[in-house]
């Protein structure tokens, strides 16, 4: 499944407990299945987060070489190699937090 956080982050969840390597694919990183590790949490979850901008993503999970759909995800399209999991990023998603720069006495500046 996928879920974007109220951090504004997408966050991957897959269950496959047998599972030694899961890795993330899809069209946001040129669906390499190398690039993107998945975290292995408690209980078989694999987990990974992305801040990714606005717009519509198809995805799919690689687990130990084999490629799965996330049925659970904000759809699904059939393709060539199967179906590929749908994710929508809504405009405003990602919260970028600017932390506030020291102020520098002008007679500092000028030195």
């Amino acid at each position: 499944m996928v879920e974007i956080g109220e951090d504004g982050y997408a966050e991957f969840r897959f269950f496959r407990r047998e599972a030694a390597n899961v890795f993330l694919a899809g069209d946001f990183n040129d669906w390499r299945a190398d690039q993107l590790r998945m975290v292995r949490q408690d209980g078989g979850y694999w987990v990974l987060k992305l801040a990714l901008p606005p717009g519509d993503y198809r995805f799919r999970y690689v687990a130990d070489g084999l490629w799965h759909t996330d049925f659970a995800a904000f759809g699904i399209e059939p393709a060539r190699f199967g179906f590929n999991s749908i994710l929508h990023v809504p405009p405003g998603t990602i919260k970028l937090r600017v932390q506030p720069q020291p102020q520098v006495p002008a007679a500092a500046a000028a030195a």
